[in-house]
């Protein structure tokens, strides 16, 4: 089994972060640039992650 670092895996709680909060924004408000900010640093997290982990794992 592999070990990671704990970035990785804080990379992981971003991942989740952000999705839950883009999920709550463009369901119970009307916040649209908070929408688009938390969506796109949850696709950067998710980007950031994947490559990470397919080039050192």
């Amino acid at each position: 089994m592999a070990t990671y670092p704990a970035p990785w895996y804080g990379l992981w709680v971003m991942v989740m972060f952000f999705g839950v909060a883009t999920w709550f924004l463009r369901n119970f408000t009307e916040r649209v640039e908070a929408t688009r900010l938390s969506a796109l640093l949850g696709v950067v997290s998710m980007t950031t992650l994947l490559l990470w982990t397919l080039l050192e794992f």
